[in-house]
């Protein structure tokens, strides 16, 4: 009965038998030592779950769960990671993998679909931008949390008159509001209060000293040179941690890959001592849950939603941290490992969050609804506002931030290394010799270009680069990218391609992906992205609406990414030879570029391709074996 047991299951789907069949040592060591590998599997796991577990996950998921019916939301969650998230994981490491490249040259795979591998790029560099100054952000308050008290426990004197530690509550009697309640006082009727609108003096330090923020976009002001200096700072962390690229960063990861853990367990541990805590994480995701949530409609695309952006899936990052593993890594296992990790992650995060909130509540005498705020709201007013209230609040204080920072730092790593990793894929003899010069050089420009995103106007750049290059529009890569590989390149040669490097599965193994990529996954990313252009609405921050000029910006920036896709594509078709018919063909084939990095892992069914190609470059005839790539690719 042995055989039959646990041990048994997990060598059927984890082990991994090309290893075990050609070199049972070759996933030890440096074998591309041309490209370079990890140093260890260690360093990519902690490398990619850094990369996963973003900010999203702390201020983001949270949010999510409460709103969308609290314990409930995790049902559709967890039904949107098994069906969308982990597949396009699995498949985006492995297409990395495989040729060990970055996101432009993987499309070797399909030439005619390279413009999506350049957007991905473009996506990050962007997105690279903004995510630099929300670290800037987070060192800004967590050098301002070394004092005592913290400098937004009270109004100071940079408060207005409308900062008040406490709601305003009048009571109006006979049309007279004839004085000041507090929310226990009963002798005057609910229906006579009225809540006077007031700024906590976390949320007056957040606009008025942290971003001295202005009026609107229009409105740019001066550098906040507070906010410049710690945007340097993290220019100069980032360029340090990725000098020598992932032989530096593969190091930095055991720290701050691992250190936010330390952190939300501390913080859950004081959080649920608290008076009131027990009602937040009720409201979190305790017996508040609403199980009747599961019928709308919104709860199922924000599940999805969020499982496509945490795992930062369409983005070139998890294809270019594996494009540096081993030939024959078990990627499969990975994707397990970092995609329930990063989902666990997420859950877990909540209770620490809920548990302090909860306890802000009970101070302030108010529901805990009204105190939960997400996005930048929660993570630099609500949150340190609660961490005020507790005894030793600049310890709290300093732990949280420095999570956010290493958090952030982690992202910010892998979209940095997407960046560089293209340039020297794409022009190796010029730059992989030159790897801390273009190192320095991409960070100082992301620092020259992120500059007006910490004027007084900044965190309106920073909103409008969220909301029209980090949403939609990922789902638009995310379905080209697994049409062009399921579809046009072919799932039964993709298939063959991740057996050159688990070895052979079971045609029931391969059951469910096949399900996955060919139906399930695309019809989910299809379904969110015709809801999401349905229920789109102007961006704005906060109560302040953005000026038409900026919305148009925003879209420019959202078509100029797009645009790629059919401008590489319509470029290579006038750059092919013969019939239009023959250069979309060979366009919708197989570069001859594509194919393992090394030799040695091409075995006979590469080389022979290889062979041929050379023998009959000028006929191509290879190119037939994807003329019917739709009906085929499913055989």
């Amino acid at each position: 009965m042995r055989k039959y047991g646990w041990n048994s299951f997990k060598d059927l789907i984890f082990r991994n038998p090309a290893v075990v069949d050609q070199d049972p040592h070759v996933d030890d060591g440096e074998e591309n030592t041309e490209r370079g590998n990890w140093a260890s599997k260690k360093e990519y796991i902690l490398s990619t779950i850094g990369y996963a577990v973003g900010l999203g996950n702390i201020w983001r998921f949270p949010y999510l769960a409460y709103k969308n019916g609290g314990g409930a939301f995790l049902i559709p969650y967890f039904v949107m990671l098994m069906v969308a998230g982990i597949p396009l994981f699995f498949l985006e490491s492995a297409f990395g993998q495989f040729c060990s490249q970055g996101p432009i040259n993987v499309w070797r795979a399909v030439p005619i679909l390279q413009g999506v591998g350049i957007a991905m790029v473009i996506v990050t560099l962007i997105v690279s931008v903004y995510y630099n100054v929300i670290i800037a952000y987070s060192l800004y308050y967590m050098f301002a949390s070394f004092q005592s008290p913290l400098p937004w426990s009270t109004c100071l004197s940079w408060a207005d008159s409308n900062c008040s530690n406490t709601p305003m509550v009048y009571c109006n009697v006979s049309g007279v509001l004839v004085a000041n309640w507090t929310q226990e006082n009963s002798t005057c009727p609910s229906s006579n209060m009225i809540t006077v609108p007031v700024q906590s003096p976390s949320e007056q330090y957040w606009d008025r000293v942290a971003l001295q923020r202005s009026s609107g976009l229009d409105e740019t002001g001066p550098v906040v040179w507070h906010l410049a200096l710690c945007l340097l700072l993290s220019s100069m962390l980032v360029a340090a941690a990725l000098i020598r690229g992932i032989k530096s960063s593969g190091k930095v990861v055991y720290f701050t890959a691992t250190f936010p853990y330390v952190v939300i367990v501390i913080l859950l541990i004081r959080g649920v001592t608290l008076e009131g805590a027990r009602d937040g994480i009720e409201f979190y995701i305790g017996s508040q849950s609403n199980l009747t949530k599961l019928t709308e409609a919104q709860v199922w695309n924000d599940a999805a939603t969020q499982t496509f952006y945490s795992l930062s899936i369409g983005w070139g990052g998890v294809m270019t941290l594996a494009s540096y593993n081993n030939f024959h890594n078990n990627m499969f296992k990975d994707a397990f490992v970092v995609t329930l990790t990063n989902a666990g992650t997420s859950v877990f995060a909540g209770f620490a969050i809920f548990s302090v909130l909860g306890h802000m509540a009970h101070v302030y005498k108010m529901p805990v609804g009204e105190v939960v705020k997400e996005g930048f709201g929660l993570a630099f007013i609500a949150y340190p506002d609660a961490l005020s209230k507790l005894p030793i609040s600049p310890l709290w204080s300093i732990l949280f931030f420095f999570m956010l920072l290493t958090v952030g730092l982690d992202s910010q790593f892998a979209g940095i290394e997407v960046i560089i990793t293209c340039l020297i894929d794409a022009f190796p003899t010029i730059f992989k010799s030159k790897r801390a010069l273009l190192t320095i050089t991409a960070c100082s420009a992301l620092y020259l270009v992120g500059l007006p995103c910490v004027t007084r106007a900044g965190i309106y750049w920073v909103t409008l680069i969220d909301q029209f290059v980090a949403t939609w529009v990922l789902l638009f890569l995310a379905f080209f990218e697994i049409i062009g590989v399921c579809y046009i390149y072919g799932g039964n040669r993709f298939i063959k391609d991740i057996e050159m490097m688990l070895g052979n599965k079971s045609f029931i193994f391969w059951l469910w992906w096949r399900a996955c990529w060919f139906f399930i996954s695309p019809s989910v990313i299809v379904v969110i992205l015709i809801w999401s252009l349905m229920t789109i609405r102007p961006p704005s921050y906060g109560e302040v609406q953005f000026p038409d000029w900026g919305l148009s910006l925003g879209q420019c920036m959202a078509v100029f990414i797009l645009l790629w896709i059919p401008a590489v594509a319509v470029y290579k078709l006038m750059r092919a030879e013969g019939s239009i018919w023959k250069r979309l063909k060979s366009l919708c084939s197989p570069a001859e570029e594509w194919h393992p990095y090394l030799d040695i892992h091409r075995g006979q069914r590469y080389s022979e391709e290889r062979c041929r190609r050379r023998t009959t470059r000028g006929n191509r005839p290879e190119m037939n074996v994807n003329v019917n790539v739709i009906s085929s690719s499913w055989l």
